[in-house]
């Protein structure tokens, strides 16, 4: 990413935004306004606005959004022409699932390897990508300059592993294991707990129901209208 420095929550919501855009491009739509994003991405437009705010002045009032300008600023900010090599340690049944993905939907991200210490999974490719023995771990990622690991392994087999790829210049980790790891402060550490989020939606359906939809201004303020 850009070296600007902005919040980390506006950081998380950038993809979200040139995804979206890139499809409004791909249908011949050229402006857009922060109204039909929140419609779209389930983002309050005022907080639409301020995230675009830190770049700098992408839009115009009452006219809203360049969809190629804004797009194409996006691309280069996030740096989208530059493809970042991934890969994924454990290919168990979700790792398989993440590997058959392999986030197409990304231009700049690929997973270039997958990793496991189950001799029947060595040596074998999965949609493509070979799976190498962890004793192979260092030499493949300094092959391909990778700085970021996916970590599908079981939960008491995870912080060892951690330590090893670690050790070997991994700096970004994505965790889907239910364990909490400890890490380096130079390393950076992201937790996706597909039981804790689905527990999450659970209770928020039970105790917070969907309202139904409420026109809003511009502004995000409800629309006193009828």
């Amino acid at each position: 990413m850009s070296d600007m420095k902005i919040p980390q929550v506006t950081a998380k919501r950038l993809p979200l935004y040139y995804r979206y855009l890139e499809k409004l491009h791909a249908i011949g739509k050229r402006r857009v306004s922060s109204a039909q994003l929140s419609d779209a991405l389930q983002i309050d437009p005022a907080t639409i606005r301020r995230d675009f705010s830190y770049l700098g002045e992408l839009g115009k009032k009452g006219y809203g959004y360049n969809v190629n300008y804004l797009l194409q600023f996006l691309r280069d900010f996030l740096r989208q022409d530059e493809v970042t090599n991934v890969v994924l340690v454990g290919v168990g049944h979700l790792g398989t699932a993440l590997l058959g993905y392999n986030f197409y939907r990304s231009h700049s991200t690929k997973i270039v390897a997958g990793f496991d210490t189950d001799p029947g999974k060595v040596g074998t490719e999965v949609e493509g990508i070979p799976v190498f023995s962890m004793d192979r771990f260092a030499e493949v990622r300094e092959l391909h300059h990778v700085e970021v690991a996916i970590l599908t392994v079981p939960a008491n087999e995870a912080q060892a592993t951690t330590d090893r790829i670690v050790a070997s210049g991994i700096r970004g980790i994505l965790n889907f294991t239910p364990a909490r790891l400890t890490v380096p402060r130079n390393v950076r550490l992201h937790h996706i707990d597909l039981t804790i989020e689905l527990q999450t939606l659970i209770y928020f359906l039970k105790n917070f129901p969907p309202e139904e939809d409420i026109p809003l201004t511009e502004d995000g303020q409800p629309d006193g209208q009828g």
